[in-house]
């Protein structure tokens, strides 16, 4: 089976909205149970809305691998694969979904199915996140959905809706620059 190579213009765009993801990760408001406020939500989203299921999951497989070997780009600025196994451990796997369905909701080119999508991602997200905390914070599900995942929820959903809205202008602009994604 022929596997595709991404083109140098695809790889621009994957590059660029790691950068983005990067920096949107940076930019945080702590809060007590040590799941940040951030735009990581959004740039996921964006990601996936942008570059598709395939590339967008690449594009946050690159973030993650770059957060992992140790430079700063996950929340305030931290890094390394014990993130992973921390309270936000969830949410970054997590990414991946989000991303993923996101992404798959680019190919029916319907909005309300692209944004349902996304929606399916985020939840299937907050889940994946919530589940990681209760075992490392050693409380409830439900204790743990109340604490990470509710007071995200309302920001988290105004997040994938404006991701994809600045999708389908960057993808506009993308295609008549002559940029196939």
């Amino acid at each position: 089976m022929y596997k595709k190579k991404f083109s140098t213009q695809e790889l621009t765009l994957i590059g660029m909205l790691t950068a983005v993801l990067s920096v949107l990760s940076i930019l945080q408001i702590p809060m007590p149970s040590g799941v940040p406020f951030t735009l990581q939500t959004f740039a996921v989203a964006l990601c996936g809305y942008v570059l598709g299921y395939r590339k967008g999951m690449f594009c946050i497989l690159l973030y993650l691998l770059i957060g992992f070997v140790g430079l700063p780009v996950f929340t305030g600025m931290t890094a390394g694969i014990g993130k992973l196994f921390g309270f936000t451990g969830g949410f970054l796997y997590g990414f991946l979904v989000l991303a993923g369905l996101c992404g798959t909701g680019t190919r029916c080119r319907n909005g309300i199915l692209s944004i349902s999508a996304g929606i399916a991602g985020l939840l299937i997200f907050h889940l994946l996140g919530a589940v990681h905390y209760s075992v490392v914070a050693s409380c409830g599900l439900a204790q743990a959905l109340f604490l990470v995942s509710l007071p995200y929820l309302l920001k988290d959903l105004l997040s994938v809706l404006g991701a994809y809205l600045v999708s389908v202008t960057v993808r506009r602009i993308c295609a008549r620059a002559g940029v196939v994604l």
